[in-house]
């Protein structure tokens, strides 16, 4: 994990640059975006140099008149030196498009953001990454076959990347932290605005377990609908690959895998139940050539050599602290269950809940309902069955 020192040393380092200030500045700037910052840049001969240039030549950059004046009248570079204290000011970390610590996969997508907001370790967005998207109305089985792959590959230290929005995105990252191992999430606010609000704690559980949160919008930037598409090819820009899990038809999840197929990352996709809604854009995936992913393995196995090598060496010499911990759960057997807790386990389902009284009834000539009660405890203190709002149960994966 990066210390609050290194941070510190980064950001003091980068006040006194005024090439860094200066692509915050052009980022702050009305209507231009990353694709026309970049070409501006690469014209001058340090980004510095757009401060000294004159309102004539500022928009021979193709800048709009509304952006050319902004920079031309030092309201630019006045937005950025307020921009640079309020990162300051939250132990927050402002990487731009010319900085060593810019992820390098993400430089090679068509339209890199110039400039991260980033809180926690920077270093965790250049480590080799699997993106893991999906609805934000999961399925019991969707819920829990993400968590299972996340946490499987998390502790291969495979750093999972994904948005923090609710469900599927949730539980990706829900599932490196059961491996005790950082996480990465995308936000498509500014990195002081928790959206959705009711993931405040998960937040703070990326940030203390080493992880970072990162976004390509100011601080204080609030929900807009516009932003959440953009920030998908971040995700996907970060990664070797992108996971599918569930989506409906006209999930946004959409977007990220047309991103992954434009900036020719590996698509994978969980299969679904043909009757699920949820099903429609990963089984389409796999029909259209995304690799079909049950287990850890299947994205292990085509991930590039390259990659594998460095995950394999990473976990021989410990670079994490995270690292260090025990496994997965996941990879230890499980324990021998009672008759009792066997019979209630072989009735529930890992894609559909049971209702109490479904239970009750399915086993009411084999078992008391104090044994279920019982069995029921049991199970879910062992991690073998979840229970959900009105007395409803689904297995584990």
């Amino acid at each position: 994990m990066t210390s609050h020192a290194e941070n510190t040393e980064f950001r003091r380092a980068s006040e006194l640059d005024a090439d860094r200030l200066a692509w915050l500045a052009l980022t702050l700037a009305p209507g231009l975006g990353p694709k026309r910052i970049l070409d501006a840049v690469k014209t001058l001969d340090t980004p510095s140099r757009i401060f000294e240039l004159r309102l004539t030549e500022l928009e021979g950059l193709r800048f709009p008149a509304e952006a050319a004046q902004f920079i031309f009248d030092g309201k630019a570079r006045a937005a950025a030196e307020a921009e640079w204290a309020r990162a300051v000011a939250q132990n927050a970390t402002i990487v731009t498009f010319a900085c060593e610590a810019y992820p390098p996969r993400l430089r090679e997508i068509y339209d890199p953001p110039p400039v991260l907001w980033v809180s926690g370790d920077v270093r965790q967005l250049s480590r080799p990454a699997i993106a893991v998207v999906g609805t934000r109305h999961p399925s019991p089985y969707g819920t829990g076959v993400t968590e299972m792959i996340a946490r499987d590959l998390a502790a291969r230290r495979l750093l999972i990347v994904s948005g923090m929005a609710r469900g599927i995105d949730s539980c990706a990252h829900k599932g490196a932290l059961a491996a005790r191992m950082p996480t990465v999430a995308v936000w498509g606010t500014g990195i002081d605005v928790v959206y959705p609000k009711e993931n405040k704690k998960l937040a703070e559980e990326i940030l203390a377990l080493g992880g970072a949160i990162v976004s390509e919008l100011p601080m204080g930037t609030f929900p807009a609908p516009q932003n959440f598409p953009r920030r998908n090819r971040i995700i996907s820009g970060l990664s070797v690959g992108v996971l599918v899990v569930e989506a409906s038809e006209n999930s946004g999840t959409r977007v990220t895998a047309r991103c992954a197929a434009e900036q020719n990352r590996d698509l994978f996709a969980v299969p679904g139940n043909v009757t699920n809604k949820g099903s429609w854009t990963p089984n389409t995936l796999i029909k259209q050539g995304a690799k079909l992913v049950a287990t850890w393995e299947d994205v292990w196995e085509d991930l590039p050599s390259q990659v594998r090598l460095e995950l394999e060496a990473e976990a021989g010499t410990g670079l994490t602290a995270a690292s260090k911990l025990e496994p997965a759960a996941s990879l230890l057997p499980d324990p021998v269950l009672r008759p009792q807790e066997a019979m209630v386990l072989e009735v529930l389902r890992t894609d559909e809940s049971l209702q109490m009284d479904e239970i009750l009834e399915v086993l009411e000539t084999q078992l008391t309902s104090a044994e279920v009660f019982t069995a029921l405890f049991e199970l879910e203190i062992a991690g073998r069955i979840r229970s959900l709002p009105g007395k409803n149960y689904v297995r584990t994966l």
